[in-house]
C-alpha cells in the first residue's frame, strides 16, 4: 500500500496540471484510490501503482511526455474485474472521462488512453506506450522474493479457480512472456531487468509444472 497518500495526491496533481488539467483533481484522485483498494485486489493495488511510478522516476529519461506516462500508469488498472478481458479498455474509457472532466485536451487524452490500451496484451508501438508496458511488467524482473510475492498475490486474486486449471493457465501466461525475443523493449529497462525476468519466469514455469 502507498504509505503517504497525500504525497501521491500531490504527485497526481502535478502530472495532471502538466498534462493540461484546469480543474481540481480531488474527487478523481479519491475515486482512483477507492478503486485500487477494492477488496478483491491482492496485486493490482496502490502498491503496484507506486512501484510503477518508482521505476518511472528511475527511467524518466526514456519518456517523451513523462506526465502522460504517469497518468497512464495511474489509470491502467483502475477497472479490474477478475477474468474480464475488457478491463484495460474500460480503464482507458474511465481515463478519458476523468481527464476530460479535468479539462485535459483531446490529443493528450488520446495518447494516454493509447498507452493504457497497450497494456491489454503488453504490446505497444510508440516510445511512451512501450515505456508504460515495460513499467507495468517491471515486477517480472524483480528480486526473486518480490517476484514470488507477486505470484502469490495473483493466485489469491484467483483463489476461486481450481488449482489444476490455474496452474495450466498461469504457465501459459508466463511462457508467453518468456518466449518473446525481448520482454522489455526500452533499452535501459531491458539492461536492468531482462536477465532477472527470464530467470524468474523459467523458475516459476518449472514450479507450475511440477505436479
Amino acid at each position: 500500500m502507498i504509505e503517504n497518500v497525500e504525497e501521491s495526491r500531490a504527485r497526481f496533481d502535478r502530472a495532471a496540471i502538466t498534462a493540461g488539467a484546469t480543474r481540481s483533481t480531488g474527487a478523481i484522485f479519491e475515486d482512483l484510490v477507492a478503486r485500487y483498494r477494492e477488496s478483491h485486489r491482492c496485486y493490482h493495488t496502490l502498491t503496484h501503482i507506486d512501484a510503477c511510478l518508482a521505476w518511472l522516476d528511475w527511467f524518466c529519461g526514456s519518456a517523451e511526455r513523462p506526465e502522460e506516462v504517469e497518468l497512464a500508469l495511474w489509470f491502467h488498472d483502475a477497472v479490474y474485474t477478475l477474468g474480464d478481458d475488457g478491463n484495460e479498455r474500460r480503464s482507458a474509457r474511465l481515463a478519458r472521462e476523468h481527464l476530460g472532466a479535468l479539462g485535459v485536451g483531446d490529443a493528450v487524452i488520446d495518447r494516454i488512453t493509447q498507452h493504457i490500451e497497450a497494456t491489454t496484451k503488453h504490446v505497444a508501438s510508440g516510445a511512451d506506450s512501450t515505456l508504460v508496458v515495460d513499467l507495468d511488467l517491471s515486477i517480472l524482473g524483480a528480486r526473486p522474493h518480490d517476484f514470488d510475492q507477486f505470484e502469490r498475490q495473483i493466485r489469491r486474486e484467483y483463489a476461486h479457480v481450481a488449482d489444476a486449471v490455474y496452474r495450466a493457465a498461469r504457465r501459459c501466461v508466463l511462457q508467453d512472456f518468456l518466449s518473446r525475443p525481448q520482454i522489455y523493449r526500452v533499452a535501459p529497462i531491458r539492461a536492468e531487468l531482462e536477465a532477472s525476468a527470464r530467470l524468474n519466469l523459467a523458475r516459476r514455469i518449472a514450479e507450475l509444472g511440477d505436479r
